[in-house]
């Protein structure tokens, strides 16, 4: 750990969705805005803002409800204009008392929550 980088020095690595149709869950996953990276047998693998990865593995039945994970974007009403605009039904917006949200259903069967930022003016 460098004490001149004023980043934390741990961020989340890895989560994981489950689905039982990747292709259609990848495409679904880049037309959200992730950076696809790789795919293999039973998997696929894209990249988000600070370097976390999300992968794609095989289930049996389409999940439900929201998924383990949530996205921040940095302007909420913007991202779900863009969303929409590529058909991809986002719900209506709620205002929260820390976050605003919105949901997008997924191919895996899960909600896609998308939050309004509220990361520090500290580097991340």
């Amino acid at each position: 750990m460098s004490s001149s980088d004023p980043r934390p020095p741990v961020w989340v690595g890895h989560v994981t969705l489950r689905t039982p149709d990747i292709p259609a869950t990848r495409d679904f996953m880049t037309a959200l805005g992730m950076r696809f990276l790789a795919e293999g047998e039973g998997f696929a693998v894209f990249e988000l803002r600070g370097g976390t990865h999300l992968l794609l593995l095989p289930a049996e039945e389409p999940g439900s409800g929201i998924a383990y994970f949530d996205l921040m974007v940095e302007d909420l009403a913007a991202t779900h204009a863009e969303l929409r605009a590529r058909g991809l039904a986002p719900s209506e917006i709620d205002e929260g008392r820390i976050h605003s949200s919105f949901t997008v259903p997924s191919p895996s069967g899960h909600l896609i929550k998308f939050n309004s930022t509220h990361v520090s003016d500290q580097p991340v």
